[in-house]
């Protein structure tokens, strides 16, 4: 529950520290004191967009804190574990707005931004405010309290994540299907150029073996004519050889390093050069004698190769590359037509996903059709002892199987009446009054808030448009919810006020320089002075003081 709170330099307010009590506290004023002042703090405390303008004039920073006691509410003290900002049992909300419109907001001492603000608002404050009645005309809006009231989250969770994963699956089949003809294009491409690529069969590393190859055939002849005069010249020639010239001279230096030792390195390497010279020439004769012109093999290898520079020119790549492009333009091709049998496989998975999605959302329809029953039930109720006797309510729930699926189901939600005896009932805009409406839609809100486990509810006039007897069973019904939620409503009607367990008043003070706004918690005979001004004006009267002392006795017997 909302424990305190404390405003520094908002609005027309200079300073206010409040304190809060379980229970139902009424705030009243003058009309234009601010009495709403405190409930756009707490909303700033909830997230609210702060501007400029609700800096006090003259003040650089404007303030709020909030505190409030969570002890028994385990899912704000389960949210603030999760985020790691618990402090025991206190929150403490606090928000600052610059004079120039920037603001920074606290939870516990820790800067957060203004989603965690929201995040958490719902689970320990809720405003109903002054215009809260004309939400309650729109059909989203609608199917929301409904919601609210049937307390079937799980089966609006079911409903959602079968959504988001069938709105997935679509996304994913669509994309998939609007690339189609640029596939089968791709595809009918691909498939000529691989079956001309498989038809040659260019293995990997061939294409340099065969440059290779092509080079020496080419040259096969000046190779071998060549090989046989080096042989010749080296070994085989009678009148003069490499081999035989190495060896006179060896003979002869061989015979002189007797004389002269420095000749022995001399003698050394002509007699490697010897050896050499003898082995390359076995070694030629083996190459002359394996070297053979196959003009076959040569038409072969340059048919062969001229076709594999061909296909390189053809798919601009390098000759070398062609194998490694055949092997991409065949997985490529792979993944195509594995998209395509995907699509099949999505289109099945599509049936799945959807036929999922409708039986919890017939599930979610069977809940609403029996929430719906019982909740128009409360409210005809409610509004008959709010002076609509003759009034008839019900909640129409509508399933359409064919309807495009949403995150809230395939449902469409209408509130309908009829506020006299035998009037057809029709849509709430088209039959209610301004009063009647406030009626329904107070009525709405104080059944949607017994259900709800928010500690504190907030109602800015929203008992405008009501007055007599019928403001009797308003406050009455305030001050049952009170019972077991903190209900702060901020009113104009005596008869509401006088029901609350603990009333504020709201001042307005003016030096003709600047303005003030206090709020003060009333003792009993200031409560009854108060409520005699509500009734009778701003001159109090005997009558109106006795009349106000029997409001409040009454309210409170």
């Amino acid at each position: 529950m909302l424990t305190h709170l404390s405003i520094r330099n908002f609005a027309v307010v200079k300073t206010l520290d409040i304190e809060f009590k379980q229970g139902m506290t009424a705030v009243t004023g003058e009309t234009g004191a601010g009495k709403s002042i405190s409930v756009d703090a707490l909303g700033l405390c909830l997230g609210d967009r702060a501007d400029s303008g609700m800096v006090r004039t003259g003040a650089d920073k404007a303030e709020v804190i909030a505190s409030f006691d969570v002890a028994e509410l385990p899912a704000a003290l389960n949210w603030l574990q999760q985020h790691e900002l618990a402090d025991g049992n206190e929150v403490l909300i606090r928000r600052i707005i610059s004079s120039e419109g920037r603001s920074k907001a606290f939870i516990n001492g820790t800067p957060v931004p203004l989603q965690q603000l929201k995040s958490l608002g719902v689970y320990i404050l809720s405003i109903h405010g002054q215009h809260a009645h004309q939400q309650i005309l729109k059909s989203d809006h609608q199917l929301c309290l409904l919601d609210q009231y049937a307390e079937h989250q799980k089966l609006l969770t079911n409903v959602s994540e079968s959504y988001q994963a069938l709105r997935s699956k679509q996304k994913q089949y669509q994309a998939l299907l609007e690339g189609q003809q640029q596939r089968d294009d791709r595809s009918q491409l691909l498939s000529y150029q691989i079956v001309e690529l498989d038809e040659f069969a260019l293995a990997e590393g061939e294409f340099l073996e065969l440059e290779r190859e092509h080079k020496k055939l080419s040259h096969s002849q000046t190779l071998l004519e060549q090989s046989q005069i080096s042989f010749y010249q080296l070994y085989e020639a009678d009148d003069f050889n490499a081999l035989s010239a190495v060896q006179n001279s060896l003979d002869r230096l061989t015979e002189l390093q007797q004389h002269d030792g420095s000749l022995a390195p001399i003698v050394t390497m002509l007699t490697e050069a010897s050896i050499q010279i003898e082995e390359a020439s076995t070694e030629l004769r083996a190459y002359t004698e394996q070297l053979e012109i196959d003009p076959m093999r040569m038409q072969n290898v340059e048919a062969r190769y001229s076709q594999a520079l061909d296909l390189a020119r053809k798919h601009n790549v390098q000759p070398e590359a062609l194998y490694d492009f055949h092997q991409e333009l065949s997985q490529e091709y792979q993944t195509l037509v594995h998209d395509d049998s995907l699509l099949d496989d999505l289109k099945e998975q599509l049936l799945a996903l959807e036929s999922a999605y409708r039986i919890a959302a017939q599930k979610l329809n069977v809940s609403r059709q029996k929430a719906a029953k019982s909740f128009a039930k409360q409210v005809e109720q409610h509004i008959h002892k709010m002076n609509m006797a003759d009034a008839a309510f019900n909640i129409s729930v509508v399933h359409d199987e064919l309807a495009t699926p949403t995150k809230s189901g395939l449902d469409s939600v209408t509130f309908m009446v009829s506020t006299n005896a035998g009037q057809a009932q029709d849509k709430l805009e088209k039959v209610v009054s301004g009063g009647e409406l406030s009626r329904i839609g107070l009525a709405i809100q104080v059944i949607s808030s017994s259900n709800n486990q928010v500690a504190t509810m907030i109602f800015d006039e929203v008992d405008s448009g009501i007055s007599g007897s019928t403001a009797s069973v308003v406050g009455e019904l305030l001050r049952k919810l009170g019972v077991s939620t903190q209900v702060i409503c901020v009113t104009h009607l005596p008869q509401v006020a006088a029901r609350a367990h603990n009333q504020m008043f709201v001042t307005k003070f003016s030096d003709k320089k600047t303005t003030e706004t206090h709020m003060i918690c009333l003792k009993e005979s200031e409560r009854i002075d108060e409520l005699a001004r509500l009734l009778a004006g701003d001159t109090l009267t005997e009558s109106a003081i006795a009349n106000a002392r029997e409001l409040l006795q009454i309210s409170n017997s």
